[in-house]
């Protein structure tokens, strides 16, 4: 399958807040290989190897696991402490009661708040203290903050009960002015998000609190090994029906690309209703083709593939459609973008 790519916003908004606490993120730009051109193209995707390989340099550089974005240090090693305490939990709501009370211990800062009803459980992030940053500096910081924790607690939940995490609802305290964005945000968490809420909220299903942990000491070595690598690749077990539209792009990028009628009834449903599911969540099947030969095509040239190999892999009739196509979707040529 073709690796999904990131927008460049994420490496954005942590170098602009560096820069504005006197921190130089130089090395972790350059070590990731991620130019001036590409942030500055508000159109760039990246790579999760190059948002990996940033996020531990600057790990490296600041010591801090929580990018200096809050007052309080998160010691390099802590998330792993924070792993290995809830790793031989019975299940997912025991997991998380532990993660909340031991991230307080560890980091500082005020505890996750875990509300438990009779169908759904609501798990509330409070906002970390970030008086240490310049004022004007501080929003940003605390809404990137707030997204990566978010993200963070939904998908290491996947993971540990190794299948998809049902959200009923996400809320986030800040208000989102792009519709685009927003969809992305939609996407990201399998459910539609709610912005401008009073909290940061996720809301679980209790089917997915009663699941019991199914990963062992050995394989969260592993992940901890690749981390954060598999926070910006994993799918979250994702059912919704975009997501198996684009597994099956994904699969067509070594064969025959399925066209909307084979998608259909590879999901058993009519051509009809699978446009109706799409709609209702922002999306088409030309919306997730096109994003799946962009991200196969941002992979291919960070790997150092060749303009010519990357269009015949991708079906193009030529390399100049190829390029037309590259140019659409991401505002520059594959030479400049490489």
């Amino acid at each position: 399958m073709a690796p999904r790519t990131i927008p460049v916003d994420f490496v954005v908004k942590a170098v602009r807040l560096a820069t504005s606490g006197g921190l130089d993120l130089s090395y972790p730009l350059a070590v990731a290989g991620i130019g001036p051109e590409k942030l500055d193209d508000p159109h760039s995707r990246l790579t999760a190897e190059q948002v990996t390989l940033f996020t531990q340099a600057t790990w490296q550089i600041t010591g801090d696991e929580l990018f200096g974005l809050a007052s309080t240090p998160m010691r390099r090693g802590s998330f792993r402490v924070i792993c290995q305490t809830l790793i031989h939990s019975p299940d997912l709501s025991a997991a998380l009661y532990r993660m909340a009370e031991t991230t307080r211990v560890l980091s500082g800062m005020p505890p996750m708040l875990i509300t438990r009803g009779d169908q759904t459980t609501r798990l509330s992030i409070p906002p970390a203290d970030n008086s240490h940053l310049p004022e004007a500096a501080r929003e940003t910081a605390a809404n990137l903050l707030t997204d990566f924790r978010m993200v963070l607690v939904h998908r290491f939940a996947a993971w540990l009960i190794g299948g998809r995490v049902k959200l009923h609802s996400v809320e986030l305290p800040y208000a989102m002015d792009d519709p685009a964005t927003g969809k992305l945000y939609d996407r990201m968490f399998g459910t539609r998000v709610t912005f401008g809420a009073p909290a940061a909220v996720l809301e679980f299903d209790n089917s997915a609190m009663r699941a019991p942990i199914v990963q062992t000491e050995e394989t969260l070595a592993e992940y901890l090994r690749e981390s954060p690598n598999l926070l910006f690749t994993a799918r979250d077990y994702d059912s919704t029906a975009s997501s198996q539209v684009r597994r099956a792009l994904e699969l067509g990028l070594h064969g025959d690309a399925p066209g909307t009628d084979d998608i259909a009834n590879m999901l058993s449903v009519s051509t009809a209703h699978l446009r109706r599911l799409l709609r209702q969540e922002g999306t088409s099947v030309n919306q997730l083709r096109e994003e799946v030969l962009r991200d196969a095509a941002v992979s291919g040239l960070s790997r150092g593939d060749s303009v010519d190999d990357i269009s015949n892999k991708l079906g193009f009739s030529e390399p100049s459609a190829f390029r037309r196509a590259f140019k659409r979707w991401t505002g520059q040529t594959p030479g400049a973008y490489r």
